[in-house]
């Protein structure tokens, strides 16, 4: 759209984001950006939901070309709203109402227009909710909506940072700018930046999650564990540094964990390790650190529609098994002896300050365009679980503790050992590299291994 529509001619008019604010308007607080956010489709890989709450006059979301089109954004508490900032791109939308809504579900219009002008548009609007959305029902064009900034003000009437639910670093980072740097050519080619971890199954079906409801055994819906081996309701970062671990790598304690996946009423657990990758989410994969002892954060939801879990911010491959493949629900069947394959990455920007938060989100971030947003520009380990489960055959009674195909999402709870970890991140994502367990990429052996033959620092 940028070349169809003549970016140069939109960016004098549009790219002035947000408009200059009256007295009034400028004791307002901006609450959507950097916050999760999801729309009904989108039009390519270079326009996502995320682009729309970056704060960058470079980067859009754009949607499919037909109507209606929604785009919403998580303010992560509830809050008054007293304003919206919409920066169109040339194609924008004629008809649209703003909405607010409490749950995500149910929804209210606090402004509605079929005679929307483009360019940006500054909003005064009188509501209440956590969710806040953009509903568009009539394009001005041909082509689907596409804006620069959706920009939501008002003032937060929860907890701010720093109340229950947020865990603060004990050492935060500060002072970090996200990188924009283009990493330059090598020779060979520097095509990945990441190692693997191998790691089997732990503990399995036990209905316990210490990130979302710690101390409370039996709380939650029954989840299938790897690394640890120790993990519980009640597990903190000391107990799990005195656990052991099922994974290849002695230094990876981490608790990963996952919904298990029933067929019936029979658990069916990953047999043998699985892959969970460990890659750079930016484009200057140099600027990725270690993360930090104690991070931790969900990925996905349980309570996810289709929609969301298509639309996830991370890749997601949704469910593959044979040919078939992108299913954001099982499949109907898989041929038989083969697997069922899901493959999902978590984000990989951290606001360097906190460890958790209320929702187990607001403290990390996806990268927009490979590069991480003002409000989380601590870029860290990307996290890619890759599982498989031996179902095949007919699918129809197969689930997921947490519901349907689309209810998949894993919690990830950092327990490495601090100098392995940032052994690995160095030699193999910082360095450009396509690493096993190890540290040790194959078709770059002169590039020698992070770790011994033990899987361990040498001495």
């Amino acid at each position: 759209m940028r070349s169809r529509l003549g970016l140069v001619a939109v960016l004098a008019v549009a790219l002035t984001v947000p408009v200059s604010p009256s007295a009034a308007e400028a004791a307002d607080t901006l609450l959507s950006q950097g916050k999760p956010v999801l729309a009904s489709s989108q039009e390519n890989g270079g326009a996502p939901a995320t682009a729309a709450v970056d704060g960058r006059s470079d980067t859009r979301w754009g949607s499919v070309w037909a109507d209606p089109q929604w785009l919403r954004v998580d303010l992560g508490t509830t809050a008054t709203i007293s304003r919206v900032t919409i920066a169109w791109e040339a194609a924008y939308a004629k008809a649209y109402q703003i909405q607010t809504s409490p749950d995500g579900t149910a929804w209210t219009t606090v402004h509605s227009t079929t005679t929307g002008a483009g360019g940006t548009e500054s909003l005064t609007v009188s509501g209440t909710g956590r969710y806040v959305r953009l509903y568009g029902t009539q394009r001005a064009t041909g082509y689907g909506y596409s804006l620069y900034e959706f920009q939501v003000y008002g003032t937060a009437s929860t907890t701010p940072p720093g109340g229950p639910g947020w865990i603060p670093a004990p050492n935060p980072v500060t002072g970090v700018v996200p990188s924009r740097a283009v990493p330059p050519d090598t020779n060979p080619p520097t095509t990945h930046h990441e190692f693997q971890m191998n790691c089997s199954v732990s503990r399995g079906n036990l209905p316990d999650d210490p990130i979302v409801f710690p101390g409370l055994p039996g709380a939650s819906h029954s989840h299938t564990f790897m690394g640890n081996t120790t993990t519980n309701a009640g597990s903190t970062l000391t107990s799990l540094q005195a656990g052991a671990t099922s994974c290849i790598t002695p230094g990876d304690k981490t608790g990963y964990w996952m919904p298990t996946l029933l067929k019936g009423d029979t658990a069916i657990q990953p047999v043998g390790r699985q892959v969970i990758y460990y890659k750079s989410g930016v484009i200057d994969y140099r600027s990725v650190r270690p993360s930090p002892p104690g991070l931790r954060y969900l990925v996905g939801s349980p309570t996810a529609t289709l929609d969301e879990f298509r639309n996830n911010p991370g890749a997601v491959e949704g469910w593959e098994c044979g040919d078939s493949t992108f299913n954001w629900d099982f499949p109907a069947s898989c041929p038989a002896g083969t697997q069922l394959n899901m493959r999902l990455q978590a984000p990989s920007c951290w606001d360097g300050r906190y460890l958790d938060s209320p929702d187990h989100r607001s403290h990390m971030a996806y990268p927009v365009l490979g590069i991480c947003p003002d409000s989380h520009p601590v870029a860290v380990p990307m996290i890619e679980f890759k599982m498989a489960w031996p179902v095949s055959g007919n699918l129809a009674d197969v689930r997921l503790s947490s519901g349907r195909g689309y209810s998949f999402h894993y919690d990830f709870y950092n327990v490495w050992d601090a100098p392995t970890l940032a052994a690995l991140t160095t030699h193999c994502i910082n360095g450009g590299l396509q690493c096993d367990p190890r540290g040790f990429d194959l078709y770059k052996p002169d590039r020698g291994a992070a770790l011994d033959e033990n899987y361990q620092l040498p001495h």
